[in-house]
């Protein structure tokens, strides 16, 4: 800083303002875009601030943290730099703060390298709140087990049948956090480490997952009880159903809007099934606050239709 300085008290007093102007753009084009590193989270992840305004943002990319170390700044358009996070947007500064100062950085370490792997499987990026997510709750996780308190999945026949590709990496990662920590990690929590893994990709929620996963344990309980039936967990054509509610659900809560060219026949002519599928929407309304379409009633109808018609309910 002292030799620019200089610079500019030279090219003041022998050129005059026009190189000394293009000096001080350049300076200030330069400090615009540098980003203070404040802490190095793992090897993935750093905590900058912005030079100028301050502003904290959390950056990812392979081996970021790693090749940050003992530098004091980086350039906000670091090619290095996969992700850009920026906290007081998303997440305030102090909650993210909290989270890295109480987790244990063999967690952190642990979580990169699960989440390295779901990017490599399912070749697709993540979101970032992942980063947060992850390692809240692999800690967790360690602590009820160290406690001796339960995990108890009621979804994971479920979970295990609509994400078979999140499930097999949550056994991998599991099988990794329990050779890390000498644990003994029950299949349980391989369901809740499915939906944290599905989420890597998603904008909805694991919370979000968690309560649709509720919602459709309850439509399908509906189902049986209104037509006092019996419908196989283990069928092909219940994973189908499963897999379409769930679509629905996750739409209906995205604000999500698709058309049903096929409503006004199945409402005409199997009045029955559309019946149910109506009284369905109604439960759905009542759980998540939302209205749910005549096509999506549509859609339901026709999977219910199918159902019935191939004979998987069993009395």
């Amino acid at each position: 800083m002292l030799a620019f300085s200089a610079l500019f008290y030279y090219m003041r007093t022998n050129t005059g303002n026009r190189y000394v102007d293009f000096l001080e753009g350049a300076w200030k084009l330069s400090k615009d875009g540098l980003l203070k590193i404040d802490r190095i989270v793992g090897n993935n992840v750093i905590l900058t601030s912005h030079a100028i305004t301050n502003k904290e943002y959390v950056l990812f990319g392979k081996g970021l943290g790693f090749t940050s170390k003992g530098n004091q700044c980086i350039h906000i358009h670091d090619p290095q730099i996969e992700r850009r996070y920026r906290l007081d947007e998303e997440q305030p500064s102090s909650q993210f703060q909290a989270l890295i100062e109480n987790i244990d950085p063999q967690v952190i370490h642990i979580s990169e390298q699960i989440i390295d792997k779901v990017k490599e499987r399912l070749g697709t990026p993540v979101q970032p709140k992942v980063y947060f997510a992850l390692p809240n709750h692999i800690q967790f996780v360690i602590y009820r087990l160290k406690n001796e308190m339960d995990i108890i999945n009621p979804f994971l026949a479920e979970t295990r049948l609509s994400f078979p590709q999140e499930y097999e990496i949550a056994t991998e990662a599991v099988d990794m956090i329990n050779e890390h920590f000498q644990l003994k990690i029950p299949e349980d929590e391989i369901g809740f480490l499915t939906l944290h893994i599905h989420t890597c990709t998603e904008t909805v929620t694991v919370g979000q997952l968690v309560k649709v996963r509720g919602l459709l344990n309850q439509i399908v309980d509906y189902i049986e009880d209104k037509m006092e039936l019996n419908l196989p967990r283990t069928s092909t054509d219940y994973v189908r159903l499963v897999t379409h509610l769930r679509g629905a659900l996750e739409r209906i809560i995205e604000g999500q809007h698709i058309l049903n060219p096929f409503t006004s026949e199945i409402k005409a002519l199997h009045s029955n099934v559309y019946e149910i599928a109506v009284e369905l929407a109604e439960i759905i309304k009542e759980e998540l606050k939302v209205n749910v379409s005549e096509d999506e009633i549509g859609y339901m109808a026709i999977h219910l239709y199918r159902l019935f018609q191939i004979g998987l309910f069993t009395r």
